[in-house]
C-alpha cells in the first residue's frame, strides 16, 4: 500500500495512545526505529495476508483452495522473519507458530466462503467528528480486511490472533468498529455490521466469531476521544503506562527506562516531526 503521508488518526494510533502514550510519543511522534518485533505480530500479519490473498481469489472469481491459503501464509512467515528481528515468548518456537498457522488456515478453508465480497484489505480517508458535528483536523484511516454482502446487509469482517478467545466485553468496548462503521458510511453511504473472527492460537486453534454494531453515538464518542488524544498530543502529555501486558515485549524499554534524562533531546525530535507533518499538511 502506498503511504499516508498527510496527518491522520487510526485505530491503531489511537488504541496505542489510550494504552501507554509513552509508548506512542517514541514510535509516532520521536520515530525511534523498533529494535525487535513480536512474534505474535509478525504471526497475526502472516495471517492477514493470507486471507486477503484468499479473500482476493474469491472476489475475481479465481481459485481458492486450502494449499493456496497455506501457501501464502508460509511466504509472508518466512519473508518477515527475515527482514525483522522477531523475539519469541518463553516455551513458543517458530515451529510451534507456523503449525498453529497452517491448522488455522486448514480450518478457515473448510468454512463456507465469504459471499458478494465488496473489498479486501481497502484503506481510506474519511472524516472525524466529535459530538458537537465539528469535523476534526486530521481524517480518519481505516483499513477493513473484509467487507461483504448486499448494500442492505453489508457486514465488514475484522481479523485477529489471539492467545485465547475473546470475551463479548473485548467487542463491545473496542473503537475498532466504530472507525469501521465510520469509514463504511462515509465511502458506501450505509450502516454495516462489524464481525470479528478471531482465531486463538491454542494446543487446538479454534476460529471464533463474534458480532456488533454501533450506532451515531459510538461515531461521536470516537471522534470526541480522537480529539480529546489530539489535544494532550499538541500539549506534550505523555507517559508510561506500566503493565506486564505493555512493558514485557515493548521495544522501547531502554528508551522508557531513560525517559526523564532523554527528554530534552526526545523534544527536538518531536520539534523536527511537527515541523514534517506541517510540510506534509501543505
Amino acid at each position: 500500500m502506498t503511504p499516508i503521508t498527510r496527518p491522520h488518526w487510526s485505530f491503531s494510533s489511537i488504541n496505542q495512545y489510550r494504552r501507554c502514550p509513552l509508548q506512542f510519543f517514541f514510535e509516532r511522534i520521536a520515530r525511534i526505529p523498533r529494535r525487535t518485533v513480536s512474534s505474535s505480530l509478525v504471526f497475526g500479519s502472516a495471517i492477514h495476508d493470507a486471507l486477503a490473498g484468499y479473500h482476493q481469489r474469491i472476489k475475481l472469481g479465481r481459485e481458492a483452495t486450502e494449499q493456496s491459503l497455506k501457501s501464502d501464509f508460509m511466504g509472508s512467515w518466512k519473508v518477515r522473519n527475515a527482514d525483522q528481528q522477531v523475539t519469541f515468548k518463553a516455551k513458543e518456537s517458530a515451529s510451534d507458530l507456523v503449525g498453529k498457522g497452517q491448522a488455522m488456515m486448514e480450518l478457515y478453508s473448510k468454512e463456507e466462503p465469504p459471499a458478494n465480497i465488496i473489498a479486501v484489505e481497502e484503506r481510506v480517508l474519511v472524516p472525524l467528528c466529535d459530538s458537537s458535528g465539528s469535523i476534526l483536523e486530521r481524517p480518519l484511516a481505516a483499513t477493513c480486511d473484509l467487507i461483504s454482502g448486499t448494500p442492505e446487509q453489508t457486514k465488514v469482517t475484522e481479523f485477529k490472533t489471539a492467545a485465547k478467545a475473546y470475551s463479548a466485553f473485548d467487542v463491545e468496548s473496542s473503537l475498532q468498529p466504530n472507525c469501521y462503521t465510520q469509514s463504511a458510511l462515509s465511502t458506501l453511504d450505509r450502516w454495516v455490521s462489524v464481525e470479528f473472527v478471531v482465531f486463538t492460537k491454542t494446543n487446538t486453534p479454534k476460529i471464533q466469531r463474534l458480532k456488533t454494531s454501533r450506532l451515531q453515538e459510538d461515531l461521536d464518542r470516537l471522534g470526541d476521544v480522537a480529539k480529546n488524544i489530539e489535544r494532550a498530543v499538541e500539549n506534550q502529555i505523555f507517559y508510561p503506562i506500566e503493565s506486564p501486558m505493555n512493558c514485557s515485549g515493548c521495544p522501547f524499554r531502554e528508551e522508557c527506562q531513560d525517559w526523564r534524562s532523554t527528554k530534552p533531546s526526545l523534544q527536538r525530535e518531536r520539534e523536527k516531526q511537527q515541523n514534517r507533518e506541517i510540510v506534509c499538511a501543505g
